[in-house]
């Protein structure tokens, strides 16, 4: 194994105590990513992880783990001993490499120490480094504000000496944060928020909703690929899909048709709830966004939290559209959710719509109906997929 990838964090180096619980659902988290890789090795050590990998799989590797929520940064480094002629050495090819492959001219040195042992302190070391390069590189200058490349240095046991790195997710290791349970759509939003929660450590469980047959088995099958896209950083992710069409049937005979919206949405949260407390999830996660369509008002979004007990997360509650796109085209949903196949929400569509509902009022339309013999017909009839991370 002739690399070596260092695996930086941010925020698990802030949890005191608690830190090494999260290090070693990362570490976990790492080596579940390279299951089916041969020839790596995951290390961790005094507050830091390593990959050691073969050349010919460096490449798969980094694009593996960089998709591992946790990690902020990949950099492949060179081991070196604790020598100051072989760190001046290093450091400086690797800044000669930078500027013929990019032309970039500005650089500063970072030295971290955490072997007392060594006889030269962080500043002094930088200084040395620093200068050796600027001597020896044509045309480079130092510069400690606004460096357009950084030639790192650590100090441990041996010496690690990098200079690029793949940029992560960040977040926390997925797993760590307790579970939630997906209301997953066929579109933009629904997978974003998704991804969101599982960036902050929640395991995610996803619960679908169809009108099949009137609504088509691509349309399922679009929701079968945003579930495996959502595998690439979470591991696996795993689906219920529970046809809603014999609930808006009974909502369009016996209920007003401008509350069908509002009412199947109860019903969505209602069913949704059920599965999360089967499969120990402690809260709901949805995509929705305020006032993005007729059923988000502030008095819709009251009226359908009225309908569960637990807690409902909504992480795009306040942003914009475009910056769901943004980060939807980031982590590969958008192309998939933008396919135009009808979704349940599509089916006894009224001309007009309840934007301000009242809870009374949509209560009082509710008791028109069976609702927990609808609620039990449908949870029999539910399916369950589950879509692991492809490698």
């Amino acid at each position: 194994m002739d690399k070596l990838i260092v695996v930086k964090y941010g925020e698990i180096a802030l949890k005191g105590k608690n830190r090494s619980y999260f290090e070693k659902k990362l570490f976990a988290n790492i080596k579940h990513a390279l299951m089916g890789l041969e020839g790596y090795k995951v290390i961790r050590e005094h507050g830091r992880m390593y990959v050691l990998c073969d050349g010919a799989i460096e490449d798969e590797v980094i694009e593996r783990t960089r998709k591992v929520f946790g990690i902020v940064g990949l950099c492949s480094a060179e081991k070196v001993e604790n020598d100051l002629e072989l760190i001046k050495a290093n450091a400086l090819a690797q800044a000669q490499r930078i500027v013929d492959e990019t032309g970039m001219s500005r650089f500063k040195v970072e030295v971290k120490r955490s072997n007392k042992n060594f006889d030269m302190k962080s500043p002094e070391i930088a200084r040395i480094v620093g200068g050796n390069i600027n001597q020896n590189v044509d045309g480079v200058q130092v510069d400690v504000h606004t460096p357009e490349f950084v030639v790192t240095v650590e100090i441990r046991d041996v010496t690690y000496i990098y200079s690029k790195e793949v940029k992560g997710f960040g977040g926390l290791p997925y797993g760590c944060a307790g579970k939630g349970m997906l209301l997953l759509s066929g579109g933009i939003d629904s997978p974003v928020a998704g991804w969101m929660l599982a960036k902050r450590g929640m395991e995610i469980e996803a619960v679908h909703f169809h009108s099949y047959p009137f609504t088509s088995d691509r349309a399922q099958e679009k929701i079968y690929d945003l579930a495996r896209q959502l595998a690439v950083y979470t591991g696996y992710v795993r689906v219920h899909s529970i046809n809603l069409l014999e609930i808006q049937k009974a909502i369009n005979e016996f209920c007003p048709s401008k509350e069908m919206t509002i009412l199947s949405r109860r019903f969505m949260m209602a069913l949704a709830e059920r599965v999360a407390l089967e499969t120990n999830c402690q809260a709901l996660i949805t995509g929705e966004n305020i006032g993005q369509v007729a059923s988000q008002t502030i008095e819709g979004l009251t009226v359908t939290n009225s309908r569960v007990d637990l807690p409902v997360l909504r992480p795009l509650i306040a942003f914009d559209k475009l910056d769901i796109i943004k980060i939807a085209e980031m982590i590969g949903t958008f192309e998939t959710s933008i396919l135009p196949f009808e979704d349940c929400c599509t089916v006894f569509l009224p001309d007009k719509v309840v934007t301000r509902p009242v809870l009374a009022d949509i209560e009082k339309s509710e008791s028109n109906l069976d609702v927990e013999s609808l609620i039990d017909a449908a949870i029999a009839g539910k399916e369950i997929f589950t879509f692991i991370r492809e490698k």
